[in-house]
C-alpha cells in the first residue's frame, strides 16, 4: 500500500522556483542575494526541489519565430473506440507535436504543434486524421501570442 504524502514547501522553495523559472542559468550566489537567503540554502533547496521532481531539469526558453516557426496550430482531435492513450502516444511521436493534452469536453484530445510554413502544417493536419481511431479534428492557427509563460 503506498501513501501519497503531501509536499511540503516553503517560502525560499517558491521564490526559487520563480528564480529559476525566469533565468535558470543565473548563479547561486545571485539567486540568494535576491531572495535573503545563503548560497548554502539556495543549495540545499535547489537538491531538495530535484529530488522531489519538482525541478526535473533545466532548459532555455526557444523563440520559435526566430527560428522561423512562424505558424502555432491548436487542434481538437475526436478519438473512437475509446483509443485515447493510443492516438496521444502517436500524436506525441510527431515531430511538430509540442504539446498533448487528454482533455475533458466535446474533444479527447488537445494537442499544440509548430510549423514553419502552411504546407508543413497541411500534412500534420493529414497525418493525423490518418491515425487510427481519428474521428475528426478541429485545427485552430494561433493569430498573435498574448501569453505564454510558466505560472512562477
Amino acid at each position: 500500500m503506498t501513501h501519497n504524502k503531501k509536499i511540503k514547501l516553503d517560502e525560499v522553495d517558491f521564490k526559487l522556483i520563480q528564480e529559476y523559472t525566469e533565468d535558470s542559468r543565473q548563479s547561486l550566489r545571485k539567486m540568494a542575494k535576491k531572495i535573503g537567503v545563503a548560497v548554502t540554502t539556495v543549495q540545499e533547496h535547489t537538491r531538495k526541489l530535484e529530488r522531489l521532481g519538482i525541478i526535473n531539469g533545466y532548459s532555455a526558453i526557444i523563440d520559435y519565430e526566430k527560428l522561423g516557426y512562424g505558424l502555432t496550430s491548436i487542434s481538437e482531435v475526436s478519438v473512437s473506440k475509446g483509443k485515447v492513450v493510443e492516438v496521444e502516444e502517436a500524436m506525441a511521436k510527431i515531430p511538430e507535436t509540442v504539446a498533448v493534452y487528454d482533455v475533458s469536453g466535446s474533444t479527447d484530445i488537445i494537442s499544440i504543434a509548430r510549423f514553419r510554413t502552411k504546407e508543413e502544417l497541411n500534412k500534420h493536419i493529414k497525418k493525423v486524421l490518418a491515425l487510427p481511431f481519428v474521428e475528426k479534428t478541429n485545427t485552430h492557427l494561433v493569430l498573435a501570442t498574448v501569453k505564454e509563460r510558466n505560472i512562477f
